[in-house]
């Protein structure tokens, strides 16, 4: 009993502490232990869910959840991690018999390899019901299901698992997944319709696996590229089969808009038609306008006719919500903070949420950790922003974050390379089996929506007229419609699309220019090729030979040279005439570059010839293919010469002078 006149005592703070020594390295084990979300759900702590209000400082969020009925509701601080050492959060309860909870996580390497993993809680009740609650729910209840959840992590992380994981079996937590109401049988008519269709049956089977048996937090985001590294397959072989599953009935598709800054999918439609490119992030607080490059992913989740899965939450704000952000604290005004961070080779940003400008790292690899002459090189964010110029520093810099402002900081240091998991709108636009299986799903009309980068291929046939002439119309007809099928061909296997068709002449769209060269290459071999052929070591993969013979029949024998030129750079989609388009000087440029083709070579731009998978393939090819730089103008561009480059077996009949004196 309390002394008179005196106040009540607070009750005592509780603290819990254990420790796992794990065969897996910190690497391998943070994506696991660092997904906050799916730590929470297998640790069996109750969904959260976003108390919507003003907004607050920082990434600073109001969360409730409900146990027994009874509803508890805190603030939550930003976490601060450092990857992959430690992470951290702070609770501050408005409601509920907890008053403040922190948690605290460290992986240091152990004495002989693997990770010695901390987790720690200190809890302080608010009253009886918390002192009576804490120990048994965090002290027992949590215990127990820590050490299985970290256990099997150990093993997954040890698998060198990814994070988004697929069970062998039903997740422990739960009765386990349920399907809709006839969703086996719908499951196994569609599985075999993507075998009866072609789709591989060892890719079959797993999807069909997945939908089964994951859980909801892996489905309702499926990521096929992600799926393809999990299984050890080709991601476009995985994303192609998810498409034909949507036609199937399997899977539902979502075009997810992502924050250029926490890369968080902050919109998502079911149509390209539905996608507004306008968007707010209300944790950055920040307007941004999305692109097909970067900021337009494809994602599925399973049709609710199979199996319905709900979208829940169980912790927002973990670093494994943002996974390039390898360093994140949380500075109050006019303090420094000295963090010891490991870094990859790679440029960096450090930014303060909310504020503008950013300072610029570059880690090289074997540096010692000094930038310009300091062994502590200082980030520092001040009302003036921030410095200029790029940090130099080792892969295992102490870094000095100085908050500079009269205001407190969150400070983010964030990889700046963009991770190739995400199946972006530039690359599924641009696929064949994609505007087959959804010509429809187009932007809606008058919408522009700018592409970082695409490879565009433009062909056009040489000696039509000829043909036409020696042949007569319906055989040389025929031929020229053959040879469509070939492009086809060719452009598909290369995982381009075609755009369309203008007369003889059509217009593809490739993620890169290589395939663009690969593809125009091959349909030029089946077409019309020089005498010997192109050596099989520089040759694309031939194509069908029953294409190839139809065309060849049709035109008794003689050969169609096809003029090809590409180029790649920046456009812009939009939907013209009931399909999906591309324009711009890109667009243009290519389109302009095919009529200096002499038939049977490539003319590519300065800058695609300048791609590092282009130069390389070339590189390869030796002896086989012949590259030869010159200079000419193009119409439109009439006041600048451009450096192209022509690409040409270098075994051929004639050589490119004589085939030069051909009739048009």
């Amino acid at each position: 009993m309390n002394p008179p006149g005196r106040a009540p005592r607070p009750p005592a703070e509780r603290h819990y502490r254990w420790e796992w020594m794990l065969r897996s390295n910190p690497e391998a084990l943070w994506p696991f232990v660092a997904d906050t979300n799916r730590f929470n759900w297998d640790a069996g702590v109750p969904q959260v869910e976003l108390v919507v209000g003003a907004p607050l400082p920082n990434a600073r969020r109001r969360l409730r959840l409900f146990r027994l009925g009874v509803p508890v509701e805190w603030d939550e601080e930003p976490f601060e991690w450092v990857w992959p050492s430690r992470f951290g959060v702070v609770r501050r309860y408005a409601k509920g018999p907890v008053a403040e909870l922190r948690v605290r996580a460290t992986l240091e390497p152990g004495p002989s390899g693997g990770t010695r993993l901390g987790y720690e809680v200190w809890a302080r009740p608010r009253n009886l019901l918390g002192r009576a609650a804490i120990p048994i729910d965090i002290g027992w209840r949590a215990a127990r299901r820590f050490e299985a959840t970290v256990r099997r992590y150990d093993a997954e992380a040890l698998a060198r698992t990814p994070t988004t994981r697929v069970p062998a079996a039903v997740p422990p937590r739960g009765a386990g997944p349920v399907l809709a109401h006839g969703g086996a049988a719908r499951i196994a008519a569609a599985a075999e319709s993507l075998r009866r269709g072609g789709c591989p049956a060892d890719l079959v089977a797993r999807l069909v696996q997945t939908i089964e048996r994951a859980d909801d937090l892996t489905l309702v985001r499926l990521r096929p590229y992600v799926l393809a590294d999990h299984w050890g397959a080709p991601r476009r072989a995985v994303l192609e089969l998810c498409l034909l599953a949507t036609r199937a009935g399997l899977l539902d598709l979502s075009w997810d808009l992502l924050c250029p800054l926490c890369r968080g999918a902050k919109a998502s439609h079911s149509q390209l038609a539905e996608v507004d490119p306008e968007v707010h992030c209300d944790t950055c607080q920040i307007d941004f306008r999305a692109d097909f490059d970067r900021l337009v992913e494809l994602t599925f989740r399973p049709s609710p006719a199979v199996r319905r899965v709900v979208a829940r939450a169980f912790c927002v704000g973990g670093p494994g919500v943002t996974p390039h952000v390898v360093l994140q604290q949380l500075l109050a005004p006019g303090t420094t903070r000295a963090v010891a961070a490991r870094l990859e080779p790679g440029r960096y940003r450090a930014r303060a949420l909310g504020q503008p400008g950013a300072q610029f790292l570059r880690v090289e690899a074997g540096g010692d950790g000094a930038a310009t002459g300091a062994t502590a090189p200082t980030l520092r964010v001040s009302d003036g922003g921030w410095p200029e110029g790029e940090l130099a520093v080792g892969p295992r810099p102490t870094l000095q974050l100085a908050n500079a402002t009269s205001t407190e900081a969150l400070v983010l240091l964030e990889r700046l390379q963009w991770t190739d998991e995400a199946a972006t709108a530039a690359e599924v636009t641009a696929l064949q089996r994609f505007r087959d299986l959804f010509a429809s799903d187009v932007l809606r009309p008058g919408e522009q929506i700018a592409v970082g980068s695409l490879a565009f291929l433009f062909t056009d046939l040489r000696g039509s007229t000829r043909l036409y002439r020696e042949v007569g119309d319906a055989s040389a007809f025929g031929r020229v419609m053959s040879h469509f099928d070939v492009l086809r061909e060719a452009v598909t296997r290369e995982g381009g699309a075609i755009v369309k068709t203008m007369g003889d002449a059509i217009m593809a769209a490739f993620p890169r220019p290589a395939a663009a060269l690969r593809a125009a290459l091959a349909a030029q071999q089946a077409l019309g090729p020089p005498a010997g052929g192109v050596p099989s070591a520089a040759s694309p993969v031939p194509l069908d030979s029953t294409a190839r013979a139809r065309t060849t029949r049709a035109s008794g024998g003689l050969a169609l040279w096809l003029r090809a030129g590409v180029h790649v750079g920046p456009c812009i989609a939009v939907t013209q005439n009931g399909r999906l388009d591309y324009f711009g000087s890109v667009v243009n440029v290519a389109a302009r570059l095919e009529g200096l083709s002499q038939g049977g070579d490539v003319v590519l731009s300065a800058e695609a010839r300048a791609d590092p998978e282009v130069s390389d393939w070339l590189d390869r090819a030796d002896s086989t293919l012949v590259a030869e730089p010159f200079e000419d103008t193009l119409k439109g561009f009439d006041t600048e010469r451009f450096t192209l480059w022509r690409v040409a077996p270098s075994a051929r009949e004639g050589g490119l002078a004589e085939r030069a004196r051909g009739t048009s």
